[in-house]
């Protein structure tokens, strides 16, 4: 069992290193494609929101309050405010969602 750890880890460390290399061995030269670089400007951020987006609205205990911290994060997003406070008030909005929703007291 310790040997297969250890083999687990091992691939993951060389699959790991084998993504952060690759673009170093294949790009040598810099890219002047315009497409291409706006698609690899792009890919983290939709990297970012594919991982993260799902995983909001299992986090809170009802879809709902899920949606109304969404609909806030997103509101303030457009308006251009910080990202520090879209992101308290969209917690806080889900604070509200949930106590409206299972009757706490404030």
């Amino acid at each position: 069992m310790r040997g297969m750890v250890v083999l687990y880890v091992a691939v993951m460390a060389l699959v790991t290193y084998l993504i952060r290399m690759l673009p170093f061995t294949l790009f040598r030269k810099k890219i002047t494609s315009s497409f291409w670089r706006s698609f690899f400007f792009y890919v983290p951020y939709a990297v970012l929101a594919a991982m993260t987006f799902p995983a909001v609205f299992s986090a809170t205990a009802s879809p709902w309050s899920a949606l109304c911290g969404v609909a806030v994060a997103a509101v303030l997003a457009l308006c251009k405010r910080s990202l520090t406070v879209v992101a308290l008030s969209a917690c806080l909005a889900v604070f509200v969602a949930e106590g409206i929703q299972f009757g706490f007291v404030f």
